[in-house]
């Protein structure tokens, strides 16, 4: 819903929320469901109103538990047995500067404000603990605004005893702890707050009367950053940025200006800001974003941009670039095939309008940020949290050139007219073993951004991740993919609990990337073998449809499995005698974790 996409009208959304969550609702969208407990330190009935607007718009349909005006510590530290009961998939601890009881004064000597730091540290993360212990969900913890006024002005930050000085040491003490627990997340409400600007945000009138730690205007830019790393923790972010080039990516048109009369490098105001926005884009591939190319032009011009010795980006930061004169909608829709994700996990970045609107009537779920002046380019795409980070995995590092590789193969299998000798040419290696944990934050990565080729849907957090893999009770397998043209990381996870001799199955997925490559068959062959050794007899696969994960629904049908019920909804429960099965893995050599360096 463009209404709620940054740059977003605020007092709009405040005027305009019933009518916008009952639009939402009744869409027909299928969303994730999601319980989400926030414990408060101050008024958060707005928060969650607004909140639950934009998860929404994301495909995440949130039930909400709120702690009593001021009771976070009590809500952490001694639950109810509402809130037991309750049961959250994530925490959010909503406290500010206005929860800090006791900041030091200008009498106070340096040990003593040292102390009243570790006393102020220790109570949050004594909750944390808490939290994680009971729940076993992410938790996500706000960050501390800086106060609305300086004791000792501008040496209040330099100062031991100043108030920002205190502020800014436990927020780095917040970081320390987030960089080092998985499942920990700040809202960095000290950037937020900054951004809107301070002295509107922390406005005292609204605390006074309302025990609001913010303006109501900040309302919702509050809700809206917090709700970015909640779909990201949930697998919601966007993979692949689409850019247009003309006055996207450089002023000008390089058709009719030429490579020499195109706006980009040092030498002018405008050419630096096309600078400074394509090493923003660039920068993107060093979290994994996908970047290719959607524009209408002759191709060699395109290249010819591209390759202008001042710009930041070259042809080959690019995984598909289509320079062409078809309509933009169809490009995005092939590229989103080529790419073998779906079009929804797709920005488009266009300075056009009217090819912007194009593209958003005619490609559901695809994001189109507002692109209306260079100078705003790299804001509006970044303050809209398409590619949030939560988890950040070795393989993300190197995704760009994975999918690069993946282009490679589609290359070479052209020119193979059989297409077992195009596998059997790739010289295909596959680790498949029990999960260790060198790639367990990549197999709990996976699990959460899977969507096609994910027969259950479910998803796991790092803790419940950790939970199984530590379990006698599960039979686990991740696999890793190596060819020819390089290494494709962990790309599929397979999760089946034992109950007496039959194993079934909790998650069958694998990266799309590495379809129709017989992966599916070697996951298979290695979980049949281990289930063998385990005394499992039968084991029972279960489907349950999705918008998008409609390419699996016959998956086990194709692994030999009998479909045994299959209800109105389309949830199918499958089962596989093993006495007397056969590999079906031709084309892949299987080593196990023994062979990993």
């Amino acid at each position: 819903m463009k209404e709620l996409e940054y740059p977003f009208d605020s007092e709009y959304i405040i005027k305009k929320r019933k009518s916008l969550r009952k639009s939402l609702l009744s869409d027909g969208t299928k969303r994730l469901k999601k319980k989400i407990a926030v414990f408060g330190g101050s008024t958060t009935n707005d928060i969650v109103v607004y909140l639950e607007l934009f998860l929404l718009n994301y495909g995440i349909e949130g039930e909400f538990y709120q702690s009593e005006y001021g009771q976070y510590w009590q809500d952490a530290m001694f639950p109810s047995d509402e809130l037991k009961a309750f049961s959250p998939d994530i925490v959010f601890i909503h406290t500010t500067n206005r929860n800090i009881l006791n900041y030091p004064t200008t009498a106070d000597t340096r040990e003593q404000v040292q102390t009243l730091l570790e006393q102020e540290y220790s109570k949050f993360e004594q909750m944390w603990t808490k939290i994680s212990e009971t729940y076993h969900c992410p938790i996500i913890q706000n960050n501390f605004e800086m106060p609305f006024y300086r004791l000792m002005g501008n040496k209040d930050c330099s100062d031991y005893r100043g108030r920002s000085n205190f502020l800014t040491r436990l927020n780095t003490k917040f970081y320390e702890y987030a960089e080092k627990t998985e499942g920990f997340y700040i809202n960095d409400i000290n950037f937020i707050s900054a951004s809107y600007g301070l002295k509107e945000w922390s406005d005292p009138s609204y605390w006074n009367m309302y025990k609001y730690a913010m303006c109501v205007e900040a309302i919702p830019e509050f809700s809206f950053n917090l709700s970015n790393i909640i779909k990201s923790v949930f697998g919601r972010n966007k993979k692949a940025l689409a850019l247009d080039l003309d006055n996207t990516l450089w002023g000008g048109v390089v058709g009719d200006d030429g490579v020499d009369g195109i706006q980009i490098g040092q030498e002018t105001g405008v050419a630096q800001t096309y600078y400074e926005f394509q090493s923003y884009v660039k920068s993107l591939k060093s979290l994994g974003v996908i970047l290719t190319v959607c524009s209408k032009n002759d191709h060699e011009n395109a290249i010819a941009g591209l390759n202008h010795p001042e710009g930041a980006l070259k042809p080959d930061d690019f995984i598909i670039i289509k320079a062409n004169w078809e309509n933009k909608d169809r490009n995005i829709l092939e590229t989103a095939s080529e790419l073998n994700i779906m079009p929804d996990a797709i920005v488009f970045a266009d300075d056009n309008p009217a090819e912007r609107e194009i593209v958003r009537a005619q490609v559901s779920g695809v994001a189109v940020p507002t692109m209306d002046s260079v100078e705003n380019y790299i804001i509006n795409i970044d303050r809209n949290g398409y590619f949030e980070v939560t988890n950040f995995s070795a393989d993300d590092l190197k995704r760009n050139e994975m999918y690069k590789a993946n282009a490679e193969r589609a290359a070479q299998q052209a020119s193979f007219a059989d297409y077992g000798e195009y596998l059997t040419s790739l010289d295909m290696t596959a680790v498949i073993d029990d999960f260790i944990p060198l790639y367990l934050q990549r197999i709990t990565q996976l699990t959460n951004k899977s969507n096609q080729f994910n027969v259950t849907t479910k998803r796991y957090t790092a803790t419940e991740m950790e939970e199984v893999a530590g379990s006698d009770e599960y039979i686990r397998l991740y696999g890793k993919l190596v060819d020819k043209f390089g290494d494709n990381g962990v790309v599929s996870v397979v999760i089946g609990h034992r109950n007496g001799e039959t194993l079934d199955m909790d998650l069958w997925i694998m990266s799309c990337r590495v379809l129709k490559r017989d992966m599916e068959f070697a996951m298979l062959d290695r979980l049949v073998e281990r289930s063998i050794s385990c005394g499992i007899s039968t084991i029972r696969g279960y489907y349950y449809p999705t918008a998008k994960n409609k390419m699996v629904c016959d998956l086990y049908g194709k692994f030999g499995f009998t479909k045994i019920s299959e209800d109105e909804q389309g949830n199918s429960v499958w089962e596989l005698a093993l006495e007397g099965y056969q590999p079906k893995n031709r084309y892949i050599k299987v080593e196990d974790n023994s062979s990993i360096k």
